[in-house]
């Protein structure tokens, strides 16, 4: 078998069965005691080489990628399509191409077309991660958010768990990632939005979907609002961002009706005063600044089982790598 057959990718939720994510989790738990280390930085994947290659702008996904990849002392190349040769008319192809020539180990891939990081694959003999591809999947914010319940709750299994995931559902990689995650480890799962933000078919989706929110509120063990996007009420796909704060908005009465222990998430950035009330992202019980700082340590999880060894989790175990 070549090396390119034998390279590891994590393109999808769907690559992943409940042991495989499980295993993620709990890779985790390790790299949240290296980030309270005085310098929380270890030698796991030194002399690898991780690309993040990002061609739609983004602050918490490559951010995050960049810094769970230094905290494992890996080296890190910065691509941004903006300044590249994409600009003078070069081919994607032509683009991972040239960066593969240069010897990288791994390829964190953001674009907004669906399937961009899987045709990627062909390219490149390096791992590839998706870091969002156009309305298809974002998996590794899937993982992050499914660690952060899981840390929250103290428990692997989310069996019994209600998650009410609110918004843009037709639009939303988020959306589709978090409901096959959630469903692998065995939370249910309920989509709220306007029908115009629903998918057109629920087939492939483990979930149920309402257009009524007060209906469900209460019943809810996490509340998940996703971002609205402000062209989508241009495109009248909503009536108003008002209106829809007012419908599907976690408001300040809304938050008022949830159980002390219903848990307050979202992938960011947040529109205070559409999907959620200032007050309600300060609730007790958000996890939104949690999910930022669990986004690290997953992705060193990620990074980590993508391109490390035996050899690799017992330096993780042993003494830091000089900062």
């Amino acid at each position: 078998m070549s090396d390119r057959d034998e390279r590891r990718h994590l393109l999808s939720i769907a690559d992943l069965d409940r042991e495989g994510l499980l295993e993620l989790l709990r890779l985790a738990d390790g790299f949240k005691e290296v980030a309270e280390r005085p310098i929380p930085k270890v030698p796991a994947l030194r002399g690898k080489t991780v690309a993040t290659l990002f061609f739609e702008a983004s602050t918490r996904t490559r951010l995050s990628f960049e810094t769970a990849a230094k905290r494992l002392s890996a080296d890190t190349m910065t691509f941004t399509a903006a300044t590249s040769s994409l600009s003078k008319g070069e081919s994607l192809r032509d683009t991972i191409e040239t960066i593969d020539a240069m010897g990288v180990d791994a390829m964190v891939v953001r674009h907004s077309s669906a399937g961009a990081p899987t045709r990627i694959t062909e390219w490149t003999s390096a791992s590839v991660v998706n870091a969002g591809d156009g309305q298809h999947e974002h998996p590794t914010q899937a993982i992050l958010d499914c660690y952060t319940i899981r840390e929250a709750l103290g428990r692997d299994d989310l069996t019994g768990l209600r998650v009410g995931i609110v918004g843009d559902i037709r639009h939303s990689r988020v959306a589709r990632s978090d409901v096959l995650a959630l469903d692998l480890l065995g939370a249910e799962v309920v989509l709220v939005a306007p029908r115009t933000l629903l998918p057109p078919s629920l087939e492939g989706w483990p979930a149920k979907a309402t257009a009524d929110l007060d209906d469900v509120i209460d019943q809810l063990d996490v509340v998940y609002l996703l971002r609205i996007q402000r062209e989508r009420a241009s495109a009248a796909l909503l009536p108003s961002l008002d209106e829809y704060h007012e419908r599907f908005g976690l408001t300040r009465e809304r938050a008022r009706r949830l159980r002390e222990s219903t848990l307050v998430m979202h992938p960011g950035p947040m529109n205070r005063g559409v999907e959620i009330a200032p007050e309600a992202a300060d609730l007790p019980s958000s996890l939104i600044t949690r999910q930022v700082r669990n986004g690290v340590l997953t992705r060193m999880a990620i990074l980590f089982h993508l391109l490390g060894s035996p050899q690799g989790l017992s330096a993780m175990r042993g003494e830091t790598a000089d900062a």
